[in-house]
């Protein structure tokens, strides 16, 4: 039998967000709007595209999130994926109980929200999460928006969404000019990722600071 040993506790940055997403082409809009968002309300959006180190994948998930002080899980993209074998992906919805299970044993303490598309999907798919508030985006980005400052209303004041709109549409602009300059395909790449964050975060000071 293996040995089984116990890890320190992780550090817990009470700012940080972790994003459990899609990464999915026809998300984008959805994704920007998150780190957009999360970065308005003075919190710091952390993904799974942080991580790069050689260990396992799911322990390096684990890891981030419990650094975390926050997690938001969209459940939104639970769908077949279309190369056969027709499969449901799974990833997300574990994340989201290796959330549920840390936020039980944690003594720093970590709040999770779950966010979806459609009002009931969840209540049908995943219906050990009945009870459970679930924010409905409807697909759009003012639905990521509102849900997010409904969140995190207690966090840092009134939920700044003029500023999170803005955030969101200067991040939109710059989007194929930092996909460019790191010579990537995709904005789910950490480079890319990390820019659009540090991106954000000047916006808010800027916008937040009456220089823009």
């Amino acid at each position: 039998m293996a040995r089984r040993t116990s890890a320190a506790p992780a550090e817990i940055d009470a700012r940080a967000v972790f994003l459990n997403l899609p990464y999915h082409p026809h998300y984008e809009r959805l994704f920007v709007a998150y780190i957009a968002g999360i970065t308005a309300l003075g919190l710091a959006p952390r993904t799974a595209l942080e991580l790069t180190s050689g260990a396992r994948r799911l322990d390096r998930i684990r890891q981030l999130l419990e650094e975390c002080r926050y997690s938001v899980h969209d459940l939104s993209y639970l769908k077949l994926d279309p190369p056969a074998p027709r499969t449901p992906r799974f990833n997300m919805p574990f994340e989201l109980g290796v959330a549920y299970s840390h936020a039980h044993h944690s003594s720093g303490g970590h709040e999770w929200f779950v966010f979806d598309a459609k009002p009931y999907c969840l209540q049908k798919s995943l219906s050990d999460l009945n009870g459970t508030d679930v924010f409905i985006h409807g697909g759009t980005v003012e639905g990521v928006l509102r849900g997010l400052s409904d969140c995190f209303v207690k966090v840092n004041g009134p939920p700044p969404m003029a500023v999170s709109r803005r955030i969101y549409r200067e991040l939109r602009r710059a989007q194929s000019g930092v996909l460019r300059r790191f010579g990537a395909q995709t904005i789910y790449s950490p480079r890319v990722f990390k820019e659009l964050a540090l991106m954000a975060r000047a916006l808010t000071a800027r916008i937040r600071a009456g220089e823009g």
